[in-house]
Order: structure tokens, then sequence, then C-alpha cells
């Protein structure tokens, strides 16, 4: 029945300002703008599209991994520690220091309006 996932969206105070960060950080370009709203979408090399949106108000806090609902969105990357530097070198902070465990390496951080990513690299695809 479902064939993939087209998208993601995120709400945002200003769907603009984060659009433009998920470009000059990771890479992404801006696909679409809407004409009616403030909705923007950028897509990444693969075609893995993030819909953002405005929210009504910002969030009460910042989010926490078990809290309910989704709780990150993973990135896959090739080069895992130039990815890292990258990140670093734009003023990131990581969630915890990165790690590679059995062929994977990962890292988590957010993004500016506290939304979790998770960067990652592994060495075998899921099947």
């Amino acid at each position: 029945m479902v064939k993939g996932i087209e998208h993601t969206a995120i709400a945002s105070p200003d769907p603009e300002r984060l659009a433009q960060w998920y470009v000059d950080v990771l890479g992404f370009r801006i696909n679409h703008r809407s004409k009616n709203s403030r909705t923007v979408f950028v897509k990444s090399e693969d075609g893995s599209m993030i819909e953002i949106i405005e929210a009504r108000q910002a969030a009460a806090g910042a989010f926490q991994m078990n809290d309910p609902g989704l709780r990150h969105l993973a990135l896959t990357v090739e080069n895992f520690p130039a990815a890292c530097q990258a990140l670093a070198a734009h003023g990131v902070r990581f969630l915890a220091e990165p790690s590679t465990h059995g062929g994977n390496s990962l890292v988590f951080f957010a993004d500016p309006d506290g939304n979790i990513l998770h960067l990652l690299h592994r060495q075998t695809p899921l099947a």
C-alpha cells in the first residue's frame, strides 16, 4: 500500500530561518516555497524532503530523546568524520560525543529550533 515517505514536516516559529539553516549547515537546497503561507520545502541530495511550516508559537522547552512523538530525524552521510567536522565548524553542538560501534557511526545534535537530528553512517545498510 505505502510506497515510501515523501517528506517529514517540522513546525517552526520562523520557517524561512530554519530552512536556510538546513541549506547552509546541512547542504539541503530550497525545493519549494508556498505562495500562500510561510511553508518552505528543503530537499537533500538523495531526494528526501523536509517541509518547514509555521508554528503557532515557539516550543515550550527543549525536546528530550524519550518524549512522546517523533524524536529524531536520521540523516545519512558518506564521510562521517568530515560531516562532524563541518557541523562543528558551523557551531553545532553535539548532544553526546560522536561514536562508532560495529561499523556504524552516529552522533545526535539539534537544529536551531531544538529538533533532534541524528547523523549516521552505516557500514552495512539495514535490510
